[in-house]
């Protein structure tokens, strides 16, 4: 439920709910603020210092008039508003976060303006406005209690070492929440307090100050005026003369008279010396935003404030820091308008009172604001975690970002047309210093750099920006317009049709500066009129970006409840938007953003209010969108497949702005002047500076005569009804907000618990809270991992190549390793590094090592191993080692941050299967985690750290190579077994063997296998997945036979063991006389999964044992039942229907084809069955006859045929076929290569369905006479309507282009 649209349906249309004086309780006199003691005892506990030695309450080190005092509520108006219950303790804290501040007559004392938000329980938010000021303190107890503290002081001072006082002063501690002082005066920096220090405040000489805020409470963000309306009161109390009324008059007005505009209205009321104008969009356009966009651009700079906007629209954590709590207001509520449609869902506290920094800790997304204090540096402040956070410091310009985020789509165009609209309002693009980033660009994951540059070399960063200088923007202006030359030009190119945008821009911009006071308008409104004007501006450049990429989103919303209540009831078990097919839609550059921005609960929020709104109204932003995509849908009819990556432009810019101004020149109400009211004359009498306490009987109710509060209060009873309607609905399921509610329960933490009893106890339940929603996301994670797999597996359960590679896998697993982050960061006992996770890794490595290095050096009884008996050679299983996958990633030279190192780590563990397993391990040893965690952590929650573990375990199920897609570039060690079928057959090979292994990526270049050696490992940049290992030797000497069962291949880092089935012979004059053989791969399951649970994969099919496995057809034909002649044709469809599967998927996610080709129940073995059925192969007393042989008979036929002239009367196009078919086998036969016959006629089959000859050879050989020869009369080759009906089968590849891996045509010349 949006802020706006929450605050105007619940409340009654007043415009102003309460106002609020703090200030000194002159009652209980000075009071030390308990909440900056309280943070004191967090910071030393934090920081492992003895928190009750901190926790004095009165810090002595710092000067009395930097300390912080207790604020009071000192009189609210009226006492309580039925619809938006008064909480004391936020106002109070929000009014005054840094408590008291007192000041002398040297200090400067200028008011100061800032606002502030207070999220309820259901989202909906309350806006405050406060002006601050300085007033003299008349309380003699207080004079003479600053007095005291001061000779205290003193008296401390004396006594103690100079040293220490400067010491503690630079603790974090100080640096965050030391009081108000130093930022409001820059110029009582060190010189003038150090003065002061020594003299100190004496009452006799001095005056003294103490600062009070005027607040006032209101439904909607109307800053513009409450902040007017505020400085006039405030002019009132300190004007020589009395205001024309009394300021009862004033306060009664805006309370209960004036009324909030309708939506599309515009309103002016009266302040005290001049009337004041506001307005509220109307239905159909953006919701009220009043905060000053131009600010936050012009703070951050376009390009930084645009990736801050990214960051928050990925839901990262995002820190504001500046010194002026009105800023921090500024930049949140500017990026939070921005994201329209879609809202921000987590903890959003753009002012984070002192008291209340332990919040940084939380590990769930969010934003907020923190004060900083002056002249403390970013590297003081210690945050709990930075691996997922966004740090913006406001005052200085810059922003931190985390490490590999994906950019904004068109980026570049987005920015540029950002620019055009400021310079358009005469604002120069570039007044923030340029991004300085400091994070690497996604491409290479480099450390940020930490060092500054110099100032000189950052003004020359900034000119060779674009080359726009702020200043000088109108002088070039002024050149252009005083030049004839120049102007003519531009006449003349405007005549042609060619437009000079720039200088166009230019003259608008000046002209916008020059037109003050048009209208009869004063300055002040002028300025307000043109700050809402490009705000409105500026927010549709960003709305009308989402309405394009969103444009088609309704069509892939899934509606599957027929009613609320059954759809609230199982909204976690449904899928509500197809993801899949909408990424499958977006242009290829959007992808990367898209597919993370679609796993946001800004985004799921968004579809959930799509869903709810066919049963309930729509909600208001939705209602908008919605509006505008239909409106762009019928401007613009285009085929939603068509979509382009082409940068379309905000076309309603001018629409919007003249909207705005409409309403100015046209005030559609306005309100009832201030009056006198009925109340004692003479009460609060007029003292110049002193705001007079006001009669609250005349305050706490509202006229009763006014007929808009009536109208009102019968649609705040049809609302009740509505709402105890739904509420009904809501209580018995939280699922409507899902486990968001727990995330914002960190919201509620900040208003529930009275502020002043912020105990150990009440941090420990936010944290609970923390905990349990941890666990909630790590369980929707996980089971949205498996879900994707298992669904895709599912499909195709007939092959084994089951996984998503690409994108959407890529960003499930990116945020799992963010959510692990996270999980490792909360409750921190100290920070170490950006990646919380690989700091306790390391941590776990040194103790590890230690231990190993002691057992060591103890003596140990030295068990002799026992050798395995030799009789099998096989790869020894890997050794499952935490410590040893670290060491692999540190290897890695092309990662270099902790945070990089981390997800590696969690990539390459989810690979191996063992992610559980290893994190158990790690959080094994207690005393460890006990020393690096405080008692609250997530990971000290046994029960939760064992469900977390579990659910972590279920994704062992699914295969994941998202550590081998990944680093593709770095170096692996591979380890090579040849398992002969004889156990003595490579004794006695004489001949020299080779081996040469390609995978999906590459391929190892042929390596000699040292002699009689069955093992070796070689390093090689990463293959990818394996897929072919060719195996040869030259033939040399006497014994130059070899019987090879299989090869096996294992990547050493991710353990992944490949088999390579042969079961032949190489040598010639056996089998069909090959030196070299090319084996196609399959991955093989680890031993033991299917016990241990972890393979809950389906198993492949059982294989028969591998020797016999295509151990050439032709020697079969003695043994076994043969294939039926159904049986054949069948295989043949099964395996060209496989191959057309593979090209229908997207083509990231495509498996291996040669598999498909070459592999078991390939294209090749199906035709090799088709051909040896009825083949007459093996004579008595001959040498085996292969199929190739039959090949090779039916060319040379042809040739001498062709020699002869038979074949001159057949048609052309059968005769070139016939020289294609001799050309093929011609080509294969004189390859340098040495495959044997069956070899050839792979090779045969894979060139005839690449090049797509293979239908038109198939006749050729079944007419050549040679067939009469050597096949029997049965055979399927001599059956015509068969034959017919293979050539249509294999007519269906020709859609596709096959490519063939290289180590299957090496050497061959076509």
């Amino acid at each position: 439920m949006s802020g706006s649209s929450a605050a105007s349906g619940a409340a009654p249309c007043r415009f102003a709910h309460y106002f609020v004086i703090c200030g000194i309780d002159t009652e209980t006199g000075l009071e030390p603020d308990e909440l900056a003691a309280l943070y004191q005892w967090l910071e030393a506990d934090r920081q492992g210092r003895d928190p009750d030695t901190a926790a004095t309450g009165e810090n002595f080190e710092q000067s009395p008039l930097k300390r912080t005092f207790k604020s009071k509520v000192l009189a609210r108006y009226p006492e309580n508003v039925e619809w938006n219950p008064f909480d004391q303790d936020a106002v109070n804290m929000l009014c005054m976060p840094k408590g008291l501040s007192f000041r002398t007559q040297v200090d400067q004392r200028d008011p100061q303006f800032h606002s502030f938000i207070i999220t309820k329980e259901d989202g909906s938010r309350t806006y405050g406005f406060v002006h601050t000021f300085y007033e003299e303190v008349t309380s003699p107890q207080i004079c003479s209690a600053m007095q005291t503290l001061y000779q205290m002081h003193n008296a401390e001072h004396a006594s103690a070492n100079p040293t220490s006082s400067s010491s503690s002063s630079s603790s974090s501690m100080d640096s965050l929440a030391s009081s108000l002082d130093e930022v409001d005066s820059p110029t009582s920096s060190s010189s003038s307090s150090t003065c002061r220090a020594a003299g100190g405040y004496d009452s006799s000489r001095d005056t003294l100050y103490v600062s009070k805020a005027l607040c006032l409470i209101t439904p909607m963000p109307f800053m513009h005026a409450c902040r007017r309306f505020l400085s006039q009161l405030h002019r009132a109390v300190t004007a020589a003369t009395a205001p024309p009324l009394p300021l009862e008059s004033y306060v009664h007005n805006i309370l209960y008279e004036v009324p909030l505009p309708a939506p599309g209205r515009s309103l002016k009321f009266h302040g005290v010396y001049e009337p004041i104008v506001c307005q509220r969009p109307g239905l159909g356009e953006l919701p009220l935003a009043d905060f000053p966009l131009a600010e936050a651009f012009s703070l951050l700079g376009v390009e930084n404030l645009v990736q801050v906007f990214t960051c928050t629209l990925l839901e990262m954590q995002i820190l504001l820091y500046s010194q002026d709590y009105q800023r921090l207001m500024t930049v949140a509520e500017g990026i939070t308008t921005l994201l329209f449609p879609f809202q921000w869902q987590h903890v959003y506290v753009p002012i984070l009172p002192a008291s209340l920094l332990h919040f940084l800790d939380a590990p769930v997304p969010y934003l907020m604001g923190l004060q900083s204090k002056e002249g403390t540096d970013r590297s003081k402040l210690e945050l709990p975690q930075e691996a997922n956070l966004c740090f913006v410091d406001i005052d200085n310009h810059y922003i931190e970002l985390p490490e590999d985020f994906p950019h904004f789509p068109n980026k570049t165009e987005f920015i540029q047309e950002l620019n055009e609209v400021l310079l358009s309002f005469g604002m120069s693009a570039k007044t923030g210093a340029p991004p300085q980033t400091r994070s690497s660009p996604s491409s290479t994951p480099s450390t940020p750099g930490r060092e500054r540059k110099t100032a000189a070399l950052l003004q020359l960063e900034d000119d060779g920006r674009n080359g726009n200088l702020a200043g000088e923007e109108l002088a070039v202006l002024e050149l252009l317009q005083g030049n004839a030359t120049l102007e003519r030009l531009q006449a003349l190119t405007k005549r042609t049709g060619v437009t000079v945008a720039r200088v166009d821009a230019l003259r608008a911009g000046v002209k916008a500066q020059g037109t003050d006071g048009q209208g009869g308008r004063t300055p002040a409104e002028e300025e307000e009129l043109r700050n809402a004007k490009l705000n409105v501006q500026l927010r549709e450049v960003f709305a009308s970006r989402f309405t394009t990429m969103f444009a088609d989103y309704e069509a892939f919303v899934i509606q599957s409840a027929p009613d609320l209540e059954s759809w609230l009831t199982n909204r976690e078990q449904m899928h509500n938007f197809d993801k899949a097919s909408f990424l499958s839609d977006q242009p290829e550059p959007y992808l990367p953003f898209l597919s993370h921005f679609i796993e946001t609960q800004m985004f799921a929020t968004f579809i959930d209010n799509k869903i709810m709104s066919q049963w309930e109204e729509k909600e208001p932003l939705l209602r908008v969108f919605d509006t505008r995509i239909d409106k762009a849908r019928l401007y613009n009819v285009r085929a939603p497949s068509l979509r382009s990556s082409s940068y379309q432009r905000c076309s309603i810019l001018k629409e919007s702005a003249h909207t705005i101004e409409q309403r100015l020149n046209k005030i559609d109400h306005t309100a009832i002047h201030p009056h006198l009211l009925d109340m004692k004359i003479g009460q609060g009498k007029y003292e110049q500076g002193f705001f007079p306490k006001l009669q609250a009987d005349v305050l706490n109710t509202g006229p009763t005569n006014n007929k808009w509060s009536h109208r009102t209060m019968t649609t705040q009873r049809r609302k009740d009804r509505h709402r105890q309607q739904t509420e009904h609905l809501n209580l018995d399921n939280d699922l409507k907000e899902k486990y968001m509610q727990e995330a914002r329960g960190l919201g509620k933490n900040l208003r529930q618990p009275k502020l002043s009893d912020l105990s150990p106890a009440v941090i420990a339940q936010t944290n609970w809270k923390f905990v349990e929603g941890l666990l909630k996301e790590c369980r929707m994670k996980t089971k949205r991992m498996l879900v994707e797999k298992m669904g895709r597996e599912a499909v195709e359960l007939g092959h084994g190549e089951a996984n998503i590679t690409g994108l959407e896998e890529n960003t499930l697993i990116a945020s799992l390793c963010d959510l692990l982050e996270r999980i490792w960061s909360h409750g921190l006992q100290v920070k170490q590094g950006k990646s919380a996770l690989w700091s306790h890794l390391v941590h776990y490595q040194a103790r590890e090592e230690k231990l190993e290095q002691q057992q060591a050096e103890s003596p140990v009884p030295h068990v002799p191993e026992r050798r395995k008996s030799d009789c099998s050679i096989a790869l020894p299983a890997p050794r499952v080692s935490l410590i040893q996958d670290m060491r692999h990633i540190k290897n890695m030279s092309e990662i270099k941050t902790d945070v990089g190192r981390a997800r590696a780590w969690i990539r390459l563990s989810l690979e191996k299967k063992v992610l559980s397993q290893h994190l158990k391990q790690l959080l094994s040893r207690q005393a460890l985690t006990k020393k690096l965690y405080k008692r609250y952590a997530f990971l000290r929650c046994e029960e939760e750290k064992e469900q977390f573990l579990f659910h972590l375990l279920s994704l062992n199920a699914v295969d994941y190579f998202c550590f081998t897609s990944v680093f593709t570039t770095i170096m692996i060690p591979y380890r090579v077994v040849i398992i002969p079928i004889k156990k003595l057959s490579n004794a006695m090979t004489t001949s020299n063997p080779w081996v040469c292994v390609s995978g999906e990526l590459g391929d190892s270049g042929i390596m000699q296998i040292p002699k009689n050696v069955l093992e070796m490992t070689f390093d090689c940049q990463n293959l990818g997945k394996l897929t072919t290992v060719q195996l040869g030797h030259d033939n040399a000497g006497l014994l130059a036979k070899w019987l090879v069962d299989c090869v096996m291949v294992r990547n050493e880092i991710t353990g992944h063991t490949y088999k390579f089935p042969c079961g032949r012979w190489l040598g010639k004059g056996v089998d069909d006389g090959s030196l070299e053989r090319v084996l196609i791969g399959e991955l093989v399951l680890p031993s033991g999964e299917e016990d241990s649970g972890r393979g809950c994969r389906t198993p492949p099919l059982q294989r028969s044992p591998s020797q016999v496995r295509r151990i050439s057809i032709t020697s079969l034909s003695g043994r076994g039942p043969k294939p039926t002649s159904a049986q054949i044709q069948e295989a043949i469809g099964e395996a060209v229907n496989v191959i057309i599967k593979h090209f229908h998927k997207p083509e990231k996610e495509r498996g291996n084809l040669t598999v498909l080709l070459c592999g078991e129940n390939s294209l090749v073995a199906a035709l090799e069955q088709f051909f040896h059925h009825g083949f007459k192969s093996a004579r008595l007393f001959q040498k085996t006859v292969f199929v190739w042989d039959f090949v090779e008979k039916a060319v040379a036929y042809m040739e001498s045929a062709d020699q002869m002239g038979d074949l001159r009367e057949t048609a052309e196009p059968l005769g070139m076929t016939c020289q294609s078919l001799c050309r093929y086998v011609n080509a294969i036969n004189s390859t340098p290569r040495n495959i044997g016959k069956d070899g050839k006629f792979q090779l045969l089959v894979c060139l005839g369905a690449r090049d797509r000859l293979l239908p038109q050879w198939l006749p050729l050989l079944v007419e050549c006479p040679v067939i009469l020869r050597m096949y029997e009369d049965t055979a399927l080759l001599r059956d015509r309507a068969t034959v017919n009906s293979l050539i249509a089968v294999l007519e269906t590849l020709h859609d596709f282009s096959i490519t063939l891996e290289a180590s299957l045509v090496k050497g061959i010349d076509l």
